[in-house]
Parts: C-alpha cells; sequence; structure tokens
C-alpha cells in the first residue's frame, strides 16, 4: 500500500490505494478474445473458408496484449485511462467475434453463401486485396471530384442565398424543391445531359452533398447577429469585407453540420453512381459479387466503406476543431 496526502484548506487528508491493481474489464475482453482463437483453430468448419489459423492468430494475438494491459494498465497514466475508456468496446468486439465465428462456420446456423464468419472476410482481403485496393483508389477519385466540386458550389449558393435578399426570392424556392429528392433519382436526366457514367457520378455525388451544405450555409449567414454588421460599417467595412470576414466566419458551425450531412449522403450515392456502368470502384465490387453470390466480398467491402467514412468523418471532426478554436476561447 502507498500513502497519498492531498491538501484540503488548513487540513491534510490522508488515503490509501494498492499499489498493484488489475484492469478487469481487459481482463474479461482478453477471455474472449482468447476463447475465439480457440473456437477458430479448435472446432472444425462446417464449409471451409480459409484464412482460419490466421484469424486464429489475430485474435490470440489480441487477446494476450489484452491481458497483459489488465496487468499493466495502471502503470500507463493518460495512455492507459484512454484506453480503459474503451473497454466496454473491447468485450462487446470479443463476444461479437466468438458468437460470429460459432454461428457460421462452426454450426452453419447462419448458413453459406447468405453469412460468412469474419474469416472468411480475412481470406477476401488476402487472396483479392490488389483489386480491392485499386477499386479503392477509383472510389476516393470519384469521390473526391464529386464531394469537393459539390461543397464548393454548394458553399457559394448558400452564402448567396442568406446574404442577398433577392437571391433568395429566387433561389430558396428552387432549392427548397430540389432538395428533398434523393440524388439518385436524377439518374435518367444525368445520363442524357453527361457523355460519360463517369461525369454523371461525379454530378450525383456533387448534388448529394451540395444540397445540404448550401441549405446549412444560407441558414448560417442568415442567423448571423446584425450588430456584429453594425460594428463592422461604424469602423469603414465594406459588403466584400461583411461578407468574407464577419458572415462567413459567424456561419462556419452550419456549415460543418451540413459538410458531416453531405459526406454521409455522398457516400451513399456513391455506391449507387458506381453501379451504374463504372469499370472500377467499391460499389461496382459490390454489384458485381452479388451477381455471383459471394456476399464474403460484399461484406468485406462494406466493412472498407465503413472505415472509410468513419476516417473521413474524423478528418473532418479535426478540421472543424482546428478552424473554429477561436470560437470555443469567446472571440465571437
Amino acid at each position: 500500500m502507498s500513502d497519498l496526502a492531498q491538501t484540503a484548506g488548513d487540513g491534510v487528508v490522508s488515503t490509501s490505494v494498492p499499489s498493484f491493481s488489475i484492469w478487469h474489464q481487459g481482463l474479461v475482453a482478453a477471455v474472449f478474445w482468447l476463447l475465439t482463437a480457440a473456437v477458430t483453430w479448435g472446432l472444425p468448419d462446417v464449409l471451409p473458408w480459409g484464412s482460419a489459423g490466421l484469424f486464429a492468430a489475430i485474435t490470440a494475438t489480441g487477446g494476450v496484449l489484452l491481458l497483459a494491459l489488465a496487468l499493466t494498465l495502471h502503470r500507463l497514466g493518460a495512455f492507459g485511462r484512454r484506453i480503459a475508456f474503451w473497454g466496454p468496446w473491447l468485450i462487446a468486439v470479443g463476444v461479437w467475434f466468438l458468437v460470429w465465428e460459432y454461428t457460421t462456420a462452426k454450426t452453419g446456423w447462419l448458413p453459406k453463401p447468405f453469412f460468412s464468419p469474419p474469416h472468411g472476410l480475412l481470406q477476401v482481403y488476402v487472396t483479392d486485396w490488389s483489386r480491392l485496393l485499386l477499386c479503392i483508389g477509383y472510389s476516393l477519385r470519384l469521390w473526391g471530384l464529386g464531394f469537393f466540386s459539390g461543397i464548393t458550389v454548394g458553399f457559394t449558393i448558400g452564402v448567396a442565398l442568406g446574404w442577398s435578399a433577392r437571391f433568395n426570392y429566387w433561389g430558396m424556392p428552387i432549392l427548397k424543391l430540389i432538395g428533398p429528392v434523393p440524388a439518385t433519382a436524377w439518374i435518367p436526366a444525368t445520363f442524357y445531359f453527361f457523355p460519360t457514367t463517369f461525369h454523371a457520378s461525379v454530378f450525383l455525388v456533387a448534388l448529394s452533398c451540395g444540397i445540404p451544405v448550401a441549405i446549412l450555409t444560407a441558414a448560417g449567414v442568415s442567423q448571423v447577429n446584425r450588430a456584429y454588421y453594425d460594428v463592422a460599417r461604424t469602423l469603414g467595412a465594406n459588403d466584400r469585407f461583411l461578407v468574407l470576414k464577419v458572415a462567413v466566419p459567424a456561419a462556419l458551425n452550419h456549415v460543418f453540420v451540413g459538410l458531416f450531412m453531405g459526406l454521409y449522403y455522398s457516400f451513399a450515392v456513391l455506391v449507387v453512381a458506381e453501379m451504374l456502368g463504372a469499370k472500377y470502384g467499391l460499389g461496382w465490387y459490390i454489384a458485381f459479387q452479388s451477381a455471383y453470390s459471394a456476399y464474403a466480398n460484399v461484406y468485406a467491402t462494406i466493412v472498407i466503406m465503413a472505415i472509410l467514412c468513419s476516417g473521413l468523418v474524423k478528418l473532418l471532426f479535426v478540421a472543424r476543431d482546428r478552424l473554429l478554436v477561436w470560437q470555443e476561447r469567446g472571440l465571437i
């Protein structure tokens, strides 16, 4: 035992804490991860999937690491506290892997081809990684062109709608008319107006993210406190300064809400757009594999898309926090 002294006013409060403690959630998580490895390695598969040994090695390694952390986490300080925060999730993932593995590969309660065990997805990554990487590159190119062009146009239109009463009079009813319509509903028109399916797909992605950005930006600009404009005009600011230095910074919270919405919408449209004649891309890969009932490949691709989307959302959060740090400091 070690004594800790804490000064409280004029007195001193002494407490005792153990010098050694076990992270119990990590210990439970380690048990389930190791059980998953034992089930994967020890029980035979109903049907051959491949990569069972690799998945067992991965989960066993994870279990050993969790066991080590359970015994040493109290020594890791802030890093240990961050790991401890995810303890319930580590338990949940271990339980999920165990149930998933047992109900698919080991018992066939969830049968092939409609369901795949975790090492079935791993087998897809092992055997088809080169084509998946190529599809990821094609999808990111298509998404990047559509997303950044869409948010650029949407932001510009949104600022104009929020600033100009005349532009808002004509533009907002049109935007409200188009906005509720899913971007994929415009597929027949895009095939007519655009020379290739790639250009049509870029337009659909741009439309899906541009509309929420335009609407939220317009709302943000229109709701800026008029006192800011009065103060800036008193100091000699012109309209250009008011738009770029007052209206836009004050509306950035709304803009980022539109960006988050547009990011999710654009990924949903991306899959559909790539099913319309693209030669590569994650959406094309899903459609191609679904035609042959290769659902393990489909699920593996869905996992990749989820990770990509989550990563982009995280980057957007980081960008928002860095750009809006001045608001947190009370500068507006």
